[in-house]
């Protein structure tokens, strides 16, 4: 009898967004990111980590390409989204196949009001009023404190509150992939655990799956699948996201804990380690 033949493996699903070996060059001299490989699967949430300059928001905007505006180029690799490359396309044009970007920052529009902002993230649509009035009303759900807010100017709202505009403004262009760049920045802790519990509701419930690029690993972390982290604008470390967690390098680097005890930043003997990740 001849022996049973190996099982064949199962495939892996085809990734929604996949980076390969990207390289992004600022002002055809700056080197920013070096290599960058990473996916998404459909319906995840993928965390980017990193510390401050190690190239998560260029990683966000040569997917979204709006680094064309900031004298950036990809001029390796290539970036997928659906099976396509779009790494050549325009940012409005990737916006109508479903990938939208919410910049760092809280960008909104301060002299519109929140609605009218919301509105704004509506501009690619062809679907007609009614739709999009039912997404409004979507949105208004998942923020209610917007829905409360919606004659107010956005200029003139809280921080969180604009967040929860910028991250709406995204919703309404009907995405199924949204780019969330640094969305905790300038929030007290509690707006910022209402707004992940809120992005995470959308990943299960409406099936958007989420990039995050975020300095708030804990927070990151407890969120996500899966998770990346940058050095220098390369990819040392990834892994899902509970076992990243438990990684000693990540306590000790990025949630501030080693053997149990919260390191102090003066204890920079401690980030020698780190050169084995760049090696």
């Amino acid at each position: 009898m001849s022996p049973a033949e190996p099982a064949a493996k199962p495939e892996m699903a085809q990734p929604i967004l996949a980076i390969k070996n990207i390289e992004v060059i600022y002002d055809h001299v700056i080197l920013v990111l070096k290599g960058v490989s990473l996916d998404v699967q459909q319906g995840g949430v993928v965390a980017l980590l990193g510390a401050n300059g190690a190239g998560k928001s260029t990683t966000l905007k040569s997917i979204s390409n709006l680094i064309r505006s900031e004298r950036g180029e990809v001029t390796k690799g290539a970036i997928e989204f659906k099976g396509e490359r779009v790494d050549g396309l325009t940012p409005n044009a990737l916006v109508r196949r479903g990938c939208i970007q919410v910049m760092e920052g809280r960008h909104c529009f301060g002299h519109l009001t929140v609605e009218e902002n919301l509105l704004t993230g509506s501009f690619t649509r062809r679907d007609g009023r009614g739709a999009i009035a039912a997404d409004m009303d979507m949105v208004y759900e998942y923020f209610p404190r917007l829905k409360e807010r919606r004659t107010s100017l956005a200029g003139y709202i809280s921080g969180g509150e604009q967040q929860m505009t910028a991250i709406g403004r995204a919703l309404m262009s009907r995405p199924t992939m949204v780019l969330l760049d640094e969305p905790s920045m300038g929030l007290a802790p509690q707006l910022v655990e209402e707004i992940f519990e809120i992005v995470k509701r959308l990943n299960t419930e409406q099936g958007v799956s989420v990039l995050l690029a975020e300095q708030n690993t804990n927070m990151a972390l407890k969120y996500a699948t899966y998770g990346y982290i940058l050095e220098n604008g390369r990819v040392v470390l990834d892994g899902a996201a509970a076992e990243l967690r438990e990684n000693a390098d990540v306590k000790e680097f990025y949630l501030g804990i080693a053997g149990g005890e919260r390191k102090s930043f003066r204890e920079v003997k401690h980030y020698k380690r780190r050169k084995r990740w760049l090696a």
